[in-house]
């Protein structure tokens, strides 16, 4: 029987005095390199860097409304094509490649309330103060002719918001109700009410497409189904939600801008709290917008920013802000998830990249392969202190700087104030809330 034996010899490791060098044995494989991660740590360190440096996100601005820009929407076929309609009724069609104007029409008296492209992209539909519902033809009007309505449809009370079903030639509009129209027809095929007086807004579903929600007046989110005769349920919060948007990828989640400075996502099947909140706004939020991969949105808020949020991401992870850009009502991502599109109060329509520190244009192999490698370093390295600090921080304008520390200030304070409570009450009787129930107050169903 062999019996193999571990054998080394004395001399690779042994110093022969005490006044010898050390021996360590290497390994000469070029992969097990000993400053491998500290290499790896400074390239992820530069790369940090270097992002913040070329964070350029601000591309082009469109001007030529003479009134706040009121309301977006995106051409569903072509990625060019904007339409925005102002507050003096005016609606004019953008050619995002151009920064040009190639339309303006008259469409109402008073603001445009909602804009909308049809499934197809044949035509638009536009809302405003005058009552009325109008569908507009896509191409321009020839040499000659009128800029004529296709079809006008009169209502009895002022319509606030305005949305296409996916599939299918039928709309819906809100304002003292939520109606649903069918194209072809004068009056609503089916309207709902829950003892509201207005909605702000509603929102078709792009995955069940027979589903819908809107935004009402007495701070509540209510949750309808077009094949049913009564809405489904709703979630009533302590403040007023002003818009909400469906998440393109998963049929469940929305997430809704609320008057309180924070954004709320909810899995449609657990209305009782939120699945996630998400702060860092100092102002009323206006508008949001999912990106096409449903992985992120961008929300328009009062204090004159726009912000990015991971839709798991408790706060921002990009602010947008320009000196000149006042209160932001409306916000657009792009189908091709590369820009973002605001519209605000001083008439102007803002293009930005999404990705701040992308590099646009026709990229070079090594090029692609050398971002892709930052891009991996800095997921490997994103938890180190000095890089984490690079990656967050931003520059703000000072009177957000100011406002965001006295809310936290304000936050610490009535959280001392909520602990000193407890631990001078009988146990149980101050029970510990979390930041997700506080905001919900009942769900009706």
């Amino acid at each position: 029987m062999k019996v193999k034996v571990l054998s080394r010899n004395p001399d690779d490791y042994v110093r022969e005095t005490k006044l010898d060098i050390q021996r360590v044995p290497r390994n000469y494989d070029p992969s097990l390199h000993p400053f491998e991660v500290s290499r790896e740590y400074t390239r992820a360190l530069n790369a940090t860097k270097l992002e913040r440096v070329f964070a350029k996100p601000f591309l082009a601005s469109l001007d030529g409304h003479r009134d706040g820009v009121n309301c977006m929407a995106k051409h569903t076929k072509s990625l060019s094509t904007l339409l925005s309609g102002s507050c003096d009724g005016e609606v004019k069609m953008w050619n995002l490649t151009k920064h040009d104007c190639v339309r303006t029409l008259q469409a109402h008296e008073g603001f445009v309330r909602g804009i909308v492209v049809r499934y197809c992209g044949t035509s638009f539909f536009t809302v405003g103060d005058d009552k009325t519902i109008k569908q507009w033809k896509m191409e321009a009007p020839g040499y000659g002719e009128a800029e004529e309505p296709l079809n006008t449809i009169l209502g009895k009370t002022v319509f606030t918001g305005l949305d296409h079903h996916q599939k299918e030639a039928v709309f819906a509009t809100c304002g003292q109700q939520v109606d649903i129209w069918d194209e072809q027809r004068s009056s609503p095929i089916r309207s709902f009410t829950w003892g509201v007086d207005s909605f702000s807004s509603v929102r078709f579903n792009p995955v069940e497409t027979e589903l819908l929600a809107s935004c009402a007046s007495d701070r509540s989110i209510v949750l309808y189904d077009m094949r049913e005769s009564a809405p489904l349920k709703k979630v009533i919060m302590t403040m007023r939600s002003n818009t909400l948007c469906w998440n393109p990828m998963e049929a469940y989640h929305f997430t809704c801008a609320n008057e309180d400075y924070n954004l709320y996502t909810y899995d449609m099947r657990n209305l009782d709290r939120p699945f996630m909140v998400h702060m860092d706004h100092v102002s009323a939020v206006l508008d949001v917008d999912y990106s096409p991969t449903g992985k992120e949105f961008v929300s328009a808020s009062f204090d004159k920013t726009i912000r990015i949020f991971q839709k798991d991401g408790g706060h921002s992870r990009e602010v947008y802000h320009t000196k000149r850009m006042q209160h932001v009502i409306c916000v657009k991502w792009s189908a091709d998830n590369k820009y973002i599109l605001s519209g605000s109060d001083e008439m102007n329509i803002r293009l930005w990249k999404a990705n701040a520190a992308e590099k646009l244009g026709v990229l070079a192999p090594r090029e692609k392969q050398a971002i892709n490698y930052n891009q991996k370093l800095k997921e490997k390295f994103q938890h180190h202190p000095q890089i984490r600090r690079i990656t967050h921080h931003r520059h703000l304008p000072k009177n957000i700087y100011h406002q965001t520390k006295e809310l936290r200030i304000m936050k610490e304070a009535r959280k001392r104030k909520e602990r000193n409570v407890r631990k001078h009450s009988r146990p149980g009787t101050v029970p510990v809330v979390s930041e997700k129930e506080k905001h919900v107050v009942t769900v009706v169903k």
